[in-house]
């Protein structure tokens, strides 16, 4: 049975990010030493992500639960993992690392399903995740560790041939305009059929490119709903017709309602660990070119 802690304090977290220089496109990552004994029972809100959880924890560490299927410790959770919960006591700490579809399909390759998935890092990496985790643990400061990450994540990226290049535009386009761009439109762009593009998305990110940009959509919606805004003004803003259909793909995505993913605790630190997940963030800032398709 999972514990029946409490939502974090957030002020018994300190949180570390790194160096803007330290950082990897399409990748972000941030520390979390949590320093309250108190149990803790937190349900985690779907982004568009695929992410990796590396528990440095002592003693038994943090349990992970998506539909009754439980791992303990280190996890790779991939897209649109539903009903979504981590549970854990004591005095910890985690490394949580996110990556865009496109840099996740290129780390992680065909050895895991990107999405609705739940899996150990030893079933995906094998023995380079325990000694991932002992130079982690080893470290002496969370810069030394985003260092240690950013050099395994790297020699992966390098390792593995890259997505289509018109599949990671269709993705870069779909982020910068918070998933409000028609598929057929993109398809144009890259030049491809809309079939095409269709099956090749699906096939090398593991979601079709209507799901991603309602993912997109949903995760901005979600970061203006906890940032405080009325829910009418979110579905206006976020591109849904009404706010019954709001509620819809909330629902859908989070399980929960819009005015429960506007009190989310996993939402709450958003701020201070994921900066570019501000909703006040402009597409224009992202300084990107998109790539010559020709």
């Amino acid at each position: 049975m999972l514990s029946t802690g409490a939502p974090p304090d957030w002020a018994q977290v300190e949180v570390a990010v790194p160096r803007p220089s330290g950082r990897l496109p399409g990748i972000s990552m941030a520390g979390f030493h949590h320093r309250s004994p108190a149990p803790v029972d937190i349900a985690m809100v779907a982004h568009p992500s695929v992410t990796l959880l590396v528990d440095l924890s002592d003693g038994e560490g943090i349990v992970y639960d998506i539909h009754g299927r439980r791992e303990r410790g280190s996890v790779v959770v991939g897209l649109l993992p539903g009903d979504f919960r981590a549970t854990g006591r004591g005095v910890g700490q985690c490394l949580q690392i996110r990556f865009e579809p496109v840099a996740a399909a290129a780390v992680f390759g065909a050895s895991i399903e990107l999405t609705g998935t739940l899996v150990a890092l030893e079933d995906v990496w094998g023995r380079d995740a325990e000694q991932a985790e002992d130079k982690l643990r080893a470290a002496s400061s969370w810069d030394e560790r985003f260092t240690i990450v950013a050099d395994i994540l790297g020699w992966r990226l390098r390792a593995r041939p890259p997505v289509h290049p018109e599949v990671a535009y269709t993705w870069r386009r779909t982020l910068t305009s918070r998933g409000r761009v028609r598929v057929d439109g993109l398809a144009d762009e890259v030049g491809w059929s809309r079939k095409r593009l269709w099956s090749r998305f699906r096939s090398q990110l593991g979601i079709t490119p209507k799901r991603a940009a309602q993912l997109v959509r949903f995760d901005h919606a979600a970061h203006l709903l906890a940032a405080g805004n009325a829910a009418a003004g979110v579905a206006a803003e976020s591109g849904y017709v009404d706010q019954s259909h709001l509620h819809r793909e909330v629902k859908t995505f989070a399980g929960l309602t819009p005015t429960a993913v506007a009190a989310a605790p996993w939402l709450a630190i958003d701020d201070v660990a994921w900066p570019a997940s501000s909703p006040n963030r402009s597409p224009a800032k992202n300084g990107e070119r998109s790539p010559d398709l020709r």
